[in-house]
């Protein structure tokens, strides 16, 4: 599927009975992340007006996903995580807080890895000073927040495969905990392979402490987390309409109803 073809996909259509769009969030301790989170959503709902659009939170924040989905009553809903690869929460809290409410839900694969993701990170290495023709020794360092599960690393690299083929340069992923190399290493391993301008781009959705320290350790330039660029907001939508028509657009879901 071309990006093209996605973002198409997103467009204004008719939304009467479709189920609800949660989008499923961390939460963090810094405000930036919250207020971050709300945006995109405000971008969500000007591209596909008259579908119902939910916030919930695995933890740290308010709505947390089970007081959202207790406020759906027992209606139906499509829970997209705000994750950018697969792990822990994906799999098992986000699926087990859903199949405890009373809603009708379906839980939508995680962002990443995806074509979007790398127009978003592109565009936010741009905005920090990336040249329109990078220079034969650049490289850039992913930094993704990490998670023990290899699934997540699996994603993690696949992205940043993609990022290299834009970009034209090496693209080593790092991680801010749970994985590793490190940032810091990974910004030595390409030093001592020559590479004199490297950059860090920031794999997170919001602003948050591991977005922060990760590009804190940049030598050269650092890029903004993805947070409200255009294609974030398709890109949801594109993992919500996934899951509402999985044969179609080939997600994996999960339905979740509540035990007795």
């Amino acid at each position: 599927m071309t990006v093209m073809t996605v973002t198409g996909s997103t467009s204004t259509r008719a939304t009467g009975g479709a189920p609800a769009l949660v989008a499923v969030a961390h939460g963090s301790r810094d405000p930036r992340a919250l207020s971050t989170v709300s945006a995109l959503l405000d971008r969500v709902r000007a591209l596909r007006p008259g579908l119902p659009v939910h916030l919930g939170h695995i933890e740290l924040n308010e709505p947390l996903l089970p007081d959202t989905l207790a406020a759906l009553g027992d209606g139906s809903a499509v829970l997209v995580p705000l994750l950018l690869s697969r792990g822990h929460h994906v799999k098992r809290d986000i699926p087990d807080m859903a199949a405890a409410s009373p809603a009708r839900t379906r839980v939508a694969a995680p962002l990443g890895p995806h074509p979007l993701l790398v127009d978003s990170l592109h565009a936010r290495l741009l905005e920090a000073g990336w040249p329109t023709r990078a220079p034969r020794d650049a490289a850039v360092v992913l930094a993704a927040a990490g998670s023990r599960d290899p699934d997540s690393r699996t994603d993690t690299t696949r992205t940043a495969s993609l990022l290299a083929a834009r970009l034209g340069v090496p693209v080593l992923p790092a991680y801010a905990s749970a994985s590793s190399p490190t940032v810091p290493d990974a910004l030595r391993t390409l030093t001592s392979r020559g590479h004199r301008r490297v950059a860090v781009a920031s794999y997170f959705t919001a602003p948050g402490r591991f977005a922060t320290e990760s590009t804190a350790a940049a030598p050269w330039i650092a890029s903004s987390p993805l947070g409200t660029h255009p294609a974030m907001a398709h890109l949801l939508l594109h993992r919500y309409d996934e899951a509402v028509n999985p044969i179609t657009g080939g997600a994996s879901i999960r339905w979740a109803t509540a035990t007795p």
